[in-house]
């Protein structure tokens, strides 16, 4: 009498994809989201379909974040060299024949229309990260001048385009791979001094250097624009500096509780430019006041904070210095968005994660918090071959 084989329920196959997932994680992920979808439900209900698109997004960005918390952070590493030749390729291909919108060349037709400094984002901190886990034990100041180079190739071609938004958010992520592998203070200190030196000068000789007719060499006119209307958004109200002073008063008209949901007069009666995407947050602001910005920003920090914790307890320092890059790449995203905003940063065209509308950039997003997530399920013991068994 041969003995009966029960074939696994197809609940039953899924259920180790979910086994070991920082739940944590997903509940910090989850509270940003609602709040996102929340701030865009009152910010571009009148504006089209932005709504839907946006929790549409967010629906793919949750696919590829599954679906690429299921690779094993080995597996990975061995796309970190193909990604990153493949990138840096696309961005030459940008610089010899791109397709320029509104004066910037960001990007090439391969059948579909692309931009290829999005994939960068994530291959330049997993280049970095294979690289030091190469040089494991033999770590020498040389490793990190090729690190550096690694790391100014891809930030030089997108500002090329020019696009200095995405390639502070790809320098940020590099730098924090580079520093978190061991980068010596006699490395750190020289252009940390030399920037707080350049900022004071500039502050300092503020009306010479803002004059009109004067040129930064190293900074292309529009960039130099955007700095001088941080220093003095006033100079220029109705034109350059009107987002800076908008968002300002926003932010300020909110107060400590907000005007309420769905009656942020800035917002509804479109005094508040990009009020979906870049300048969402001013939005917010004016509408939760500093009790709903305090709960995003705790949000933020919680998540940084865990995936921190995540890259602490990694098995490998390819895995810890993903982990760590992932964790900074949100800090950077938040903190440059806000910090743009409410005019302590120049306005380069970062958005809030989760809040600001963009699928380019959520899928980003998905696609890191995906790696964060596989990294965790390493570390609690998931099984490597729950992919294949689905």
């Amino acid at each position: 009498m041969s003995a009966e084989i029960d074939k696994p329920s197809l609940l039953q196959r899924f259920v180790p994809l979910f086994r070991n997932f920082d739940y944590v994680l997903l509940l910090l992920i989850g509270v940003l989201a609602s709040v996102g979808l929340l701030a865009m439900y009152s910010a571009g209900y009148d504006h089209g379909s932005r709504f839907a698109d946006h929790g549409r997004n967010m629906l793919l960005a949750a696919g590829i974040l599954f679906l690429v918390s299921q690779v094993p952070p080995q597996r990975l590493m061995l796309l970190a060299v193909p990604l990153y030749t493949l990138g840096v390729a696309l961005l030459v291909a940008v610089l010899l024949f791109g397709i320029t919108k509104k004066g910037a060349q960001r990007w090439v037709n391969l059948g579909v229309v692309v931009q290829p400094s999005e994939l960068l984002k994530i291959a330049t901190p997993l280049m970095l990260a294979w690289w030091f886990q190469k040089r494991e034990g033999q770590r020498r100041t040389s490793d990190f001048v090729i690190a550096f180079i690694l790391l100014l190739l891809p930030v030089g071609l997108i500002m090329k385009q020019p696009d200095l938004g995405t390639a502070l958010l790809v320098m940020a992520a590099g730098l924090s791979v580079i520093f978190f592998a061991g980068l010596p203070w006699k490395l750190i200190v020289p252009p940390v001094l030399l920037g707080v030196v350049g900022v004071a000068l500039i502050i300092w000789n503020e009306p010479t250097l803002c004059a009109d007719g004067v040129s930064w060499y190293f900074l292309h006119d529009y960039q130099r624009t955007r700095v001088c209307t941080l220093l003095d958004p006033t100079r220029d109200p109705l034109g350059k500096g009107f987002h800076i002073i908008q968002g300002m008063i926003a932010i300020g008209s909110g107060g400590i509780w907000g005007k309420g949901f769905m009656a942020g007069t800035q917002t509804h009666l479109e005094f508040i430019p990009e009020r979906t995407t870049d300048f969402i947050f001013a939005a917010y602001s004016e509408e939760f006041g500093l009790l709903g910005n305090l709960v995003l920003i705790t949000g933020f920090l919680l998540l940084v904070w865990r995936g921190l914790a995540i890259a602490m307890h990694a098995n490998t320092l390819f895995t810890r210095l993903m982990a760590a890059a992932v964790a900074m790449i949100f800090f950077t995203y938040a903190f440059v968005n806000m910090g743009m905003v409410s005019g302590i940063l120049p306005v380069v065209g970062v958005p809030l994660p989760f809040v600001s509308y963009g699928g380019t950039a959520m899928v980003t997003l998905g696609l890191a918090l995906g790696v964060l997530m596989a990294v965790a399920r390493t570390h609690r013991g998931a099984p490597k071959d729950s992919m294949q068994r689905l």
